[in-house]
C-alpha cells in the first residue's frame, strides 16, 4: 500500500453551532459548510487541500444518528498537545487522559468534545 488509507472521517453532533465553535477554537481554523448529499444533513467540513498529506472530514447532524460513545477515535495532530487539551477542557469539553507520551511516536491527549465524542490529539512534543 503506498497511500494513507483513512480518506475521509465523520464526527456526529446533537448541537452543530456548539461542536463548531469548540472544533474551530481547539484546532484554530475554520470549518466550511458542505451541501448535504441528503436532505435534513448538516455537514461542515474541517480545511481539506488536494494532495496534501492526511485526511479530512466533517462535523454532520443528521436526525437519528447519535453522538458521543462507539469505536471509532480521530486523532488531530498538534504541535503541542497539552495546549489544545487545555483548550478543550476551556471551550466546553473534558479532558479524559492528560497528554502522555507514546515512546518514539511522541506524545497523545485523550479528551470529550462538547457532544460527547473521545477524540485524541497527537504531538511529537
Amino acid at each position: 500500500m503506498t497511500y494513507n488509507p483513512i480518506v475521509w472521517f465523520e464526527i456526529y453532533v446533537q448541537e452543530m453551532a456548539r461542536a463548531k465553535k469548540f472544533y474551530e477554537t481547539l484546532l484554530g481554523l475554520t470549518l466550511t459548510q458542505l451541501e448535504s448529499p441528503i436532505p435534513g444533513m448538516e455537514l461542515w467540513a474541517f480545511p481539506m487541500e488536494q494532495g496534501a498529506p492526511g485526511a479530512t472530514g466533517a462535523l454532520v447532524k443528521m436526525e437519528g444518528k447519535d453522538s458521543g460513545g462507539g469505536g471509532t477515535l480521530i486523532y488531530f495532530s498538534c504541535a503541542d498537545c497539552s495546549i489544545e487539551a487545555a483548550k478543550a477542557a476551556a471551550n466546553g469539553g473534558q479532558i479524559f487522559k492528560e497528554k502522555f507520551p507514546i515512546g518514539q511516536y511522541g506524545f497523545i491527549a485523550l479528551v470529550y468534545d462538547t457532544e460527547g465524542n473521545m477524540i485524541g490529539l497527537h504531538s511529537m512534543q
